[in-house]
């Protein structure tokens, strides 16, 4: 079972107070934070196994997952945003030529091209 990390009621932050063992039952209380990667959707969770176990070979994912390079790319920067680390702007310019690069070969199209700039610009579609 995923761990809820947003309160259902607000949409605030939750916050694990109790910790239990399971074999004799003795338990913790306390305000224990979640780590940014139980804080991942499952999509997200499994993109990094993924990479992970294509030791960060894009080529290797796009294989794996039968999805395109500018496609593993999007899915990689989402994973970096997720995970609260930012992408140097040297990265977002050379990000923006290659997916307008990829709308030019025709590998996407303009809808796709245009909803991988927002999300690069940290806009919700």
């Amino acid at each position: 079972m995923n761990i809820p990390t947003k309160c259902p009621s607000c949409a605030g932050g939750m916050i694990i107070t109790e910790m239990a063992c399971a074999k004799c039952k003795t338990s913790i209380t306390g305000n224990f934070e979640l780590n940014e990667l139980a804080a991942l959707s499952a999509d997200n969770l499994a993109f990094l196994k993924v990479f992970i176990a294509a030791r960060g070979s894009i080529k290797e994912v796009e294989k794996y997952l039968s999805i395109s390079y500018p496609t593993v790319r999007a899915r990689l920067d989402g994973l970096i945003k997720a995970m609260g680390l930012a992408a140097p702007a040297a990265d977002l310019g050379q990000r923006k030529a290659e997916i307008i690069g990829s709308l030019e070969r025709g590998e996407i199209d303009a809808q796709a091209a245009l909803k991988q700039l927002k999300e690069l610009e940290g806009e919700n579609i």
